[in-house]
């Protein structure tokens, strides 16, 4: 256990204690709360190549949900590989929005591992979504955490850019798009290099899947029905222009649980 986090220490992981026993309990195959009731035990050899690999691979800075097979998002187990974007805690600011308003038909676009769509089914039994990925391999995995959670038959996934292969309307359309403008990538955490860059930047200012959200929402909402998209920390202003300029009402920007501008939304009066 010592060896573990000292190496993860020296790899620049500011957790390392936390990380250490994260990935102890996952060698072990026990419940992560239950790990302090075998730190003494003597470990197998399987066990112990089993820590060696993970350590190693964190050691990398791969991210840890990377490592682990998944993470914990909203309270639910989501299975996450390097195909899709590792769920962060700042994403459960959209799904929370997403729950406080009535919706029986969710679109997700870009939806990756699925993880603000299949939140929101998980929490509202009776609604049917759609999610949407340019990515197969995206699809996939959402479709597994889908699977894994019980809401496959609710949910539909569909290859499309964007809209172009979506049909209908729905009462909610939810998007955590790329946001981080080219310029900016350079600057950004080791560990986002393993994750899929094309659900990171759109190449260009950060806003261009915003502009395509404000001009095509309308057409695949319900009157009344909202747009909520997650932003980066100073983008709100920006995207919030873009949907009253698109003709939404209502518009409001959100913030995270540590105050920042997080979720823009906006209601379709049709």
């Amino acid at each position: 256990m010592r060896g573990a986090r000292e190496r993860l220490a020296e790899a620049g992981i500011d957790n390392a204690e936390w990380e250490a026993r994260r990935l102890m309990a996952a060698s072990l195959g026990v419940e992560p709360g239950r790990i302090t009731l075998h730190l003494h035990d003597k470990m197998s050899r399987d066990a112990e190549a089993a820590l060696e690999a993970l350590v190693g691979a964190r050691a990398e800075r791969r991210p840890l949900s990377h490592v682990l097979g998944g993470r914990m998002f909203h309270g639910r187990w989501f299975i996450v590989t390097p195909d899709v974007l590792d769920p962060r805690d700042d994403t459960e600011t959209l799904v929370e929005a997403a729950l406080a308003v009535p919706a029986s038909d969710v679109l997700d676009l870009g939806t990756g591992s699925g993880c603000i769509l299949l939140s929101v089914l998980a929490e509202r039994p009776g609604a049917r979504g759609v999610g949407t990925d340019l990515s197969h391999a995206a699809l996939e995995v959402a479709g597994r955490n889908a699977e894994a959670l019980g809401v496959g038959a609710r949910c539909t996934l569909l290859r499309s850019d964007w809209f172009d292969a979506v049909e209908g309307r729905f009462d909610l359309i939810l998007s955590n798009p790329p946001y981080i403008a080219a310029e900016e990538m350079p600057a950004l955490d080791r560990e986002l290099r393993h994750e899929p860059r094309i659900a990171l930047t759109d190449e260009a200012d950060g806003l261009s899947a915003y502009r395509v959200m404000a001009a095509g929402a309308g057409a695949h909402l319900r009157a009344g029905g909202r747009l909520m998209v997650e932003t980066g920390w100073k983008q709100g202003p920006a995207v919030a222009g873009l949907l009253v300029e698109a003709g939404f009402a209502e518009v409001a920007i959100l913030p995270d649980l540590e105050g920042r501008e997080r979720v823009v939304s906006g209601v379709w009066r049709g």
